[in-house]
């Protein structure tokens, strides 16, 4: 895979990913850029999460389940010393659905644990938990 990030002026930079989307980028105002794209570092913690709910949805469907509704709440701690980079990241998975526990538990390992290609290229710690129809767990 290869991509090609162009520098737009101050800190601004845009991508067109390899798959053809555009993807904006640039610091905040304080930090010299102008705010006209998100921050990298937020970009990282979206693919973490997309690349663990593309995964849980793959395996939901070949277990032939179908959420009715699917989304993640995510939050990264980050080191106070640079690089600043991110120590832990905590995945909240909330699913509706005719969705049996168990099923849900292994999807979820399934995709941190072997699957998911961005969680598994960083070295902060991932803890994940999830909901079923607004019933919170404690996490897995």
């Amino acid at each position: 895979m290869k991509t090609r990030i162009d520098w737009k002026g101050k800190m601004a930079f845009s991508s067109i990913t390899p798959s053809g989307h555009e993807i904006k980028m640039d610091a905040a105002e304080e930090d010299g850029g102008s705010n006209s794209g998100a921050r990298p570092t937020e970009i990282l913690l979206d693919a973490v999460a997309g690349c663990t709910g593309i995964d849980i949805i793959s395996i939901l469907t070949k277990m032939r389940l179908n959420p009715t509704n699917f989304y993640m709440d995510v939050e990264g701690q980050r080191a106070n010393d640079h690089p600043k980079k991110f120590t832990e990241i905590h995945i909240h998975y909330v699913l509706e659905g005719d969705l049996p526990e168990d099923k849900v538990v292994r999807a979820i390992q399934l995709s941190v644990d072997k699957y998911c290609s961005v969680a598994h290229s960083l070295s902060a710690t991932i803890h994940v938990s999830y909901s079923i129809n607004g019933m919170k767990t404690k996490g897995i």
